[in-house]
C-alpha cells in the first residue's frame, strides 16, 4: 500500500460503497456514525415527471448499453446513481440534509443541460463535478458564518443500514472530516467514488499530478489520525 492509512480508508469507504449499492434509490442517507432517529424523508426526482430526451443509439454512444435496450433517461440515472452521489456529498459536507440538497441541485442542473451532453458517461461526469462544486460552496458559506457549528449526527435520518459501523470505520470517517478540503475530496472520490486519477482531476479541476500528491498527503494524515485503530 505504501501509506499507513490507505487500507483503513479502503475498508471504510469500500464498505459504505457496498451498502449504498444495494440501498433503495429513494432512501435518505445518514451520517456514517449516526444511529436511527426516525423515518426517512424520501426526496422526489428533480424537474417534471417526463425527463425529455434520452441517451441511446440515436443520441450518442453508451458503452454499457445493449443496442436493443430502451434509451437511458434522466430518471434512470437518478434512480440508479442518486444514493452514491448523496453519500459522496455527505462525506464532503458532513451533513445528510445538506448533502441531499446538493445532489438534488446537481440533478436539477443536469436536467437543464441534458440536451448538451453526448452520453451517459458525460452525464455522470457532470454530476460528479456539480456535487463537488456544490459541496465546496457549502463549505465556503460555513466558513463565512462564524456562528456555524458542524451538525454531525443531530439531523441524521434513517440510519438503519449504517448503525453498526465499526469503531475503525467511525474513526476513519471522523479523520476524513478533519482533512483539508482538497485532500478530503480526492480520497472520497478515489476510495468511495472509485474514480481514476484522470476522473478525479476532471471532477475537481486540478491536475493528475496534484491528485496523486494530494492523495499521498491525505493518506499520510489519515494514518496519523487513526493511529492504531
Amino acid at each position: 500500500m505504501g501509506h499507513p492509512g490507505e487500507s483503513a480508508v479502503e475498508r471504510t469507504l469500500g464498505s459504505l460503497r457496498a451498502i449504498d449499492a444495494v440501498a433503495p434509490a429513494d432512501a435518505s442517507v445518514p451520517h456514517p456514525s449516526a444511529r436511527p432517529s426516525g423515518p426517512p424523508r424520501p426526496p422526489g426526482p428533480p424537474g417534471p415527471s417526463s425527463f425529455g430526451p434520452s441517451f441511446g443509439p440515436a443520441s450518442g454512444p453508451v458503452a454499457t448499453q445493449d443496442q436493443h435496450e430502451a434509451p437511458r433517461t434522466l430518471e434512470d440515472l437518478y434512480r440508479e446513481h442518486r444514493m452514491r452521489f448523496v453519500r459522496l456529498a455527505v462525506l464532503l459536507v458532513d451533513d445528510p440534509a445538506t448533502a441531499e440538497d446538493v445532489v438534488q441541485e446537481a440533478f436539477t442542473g443536469l436536467h437543464r443541460h441534458w440536451s448538451r451532453l453526448r452520453d451517459e458517461h458525460a452525464a455522470l461526469g457532470y454530476l460528479r463535478t456539480a456535487v463537488v462544486n456544490g459541496s465546496r460552496s457549502v463549505l465556503r458559506r460555513r466558513r463565512t458564518a462564524r456562528e456555524y457549528t458542524p451538525p454531525h449526527t443531530a439531523d441524521a435520518r434513517s440510519a438503519e443500514s449504517l448503525a453498526m459501523l465499526s469503531a475503525e470505520h467511525q474513526a476513519v470517517v471522523s479523520a476524513l472530516g478533519k482533512l483539508p478540503r482538497r485532500q478530503r475530496e480526492v480520497l472520497v472520490l478515489r476510495y468511495y467514488g472509485g474514480l481514476s486519477e484522470a476522473e478525479i482531476a476532471e471532477a475537481t479541476g486540478i491536475s493528475k499530478g496534484t491528485v496523486k500528491s494530494t492523495a499521498s498527503r491525505g493518506l499520510e494524515a489519515i494514518g496519523k489520525l487513526v493511529g492504531g485503530v
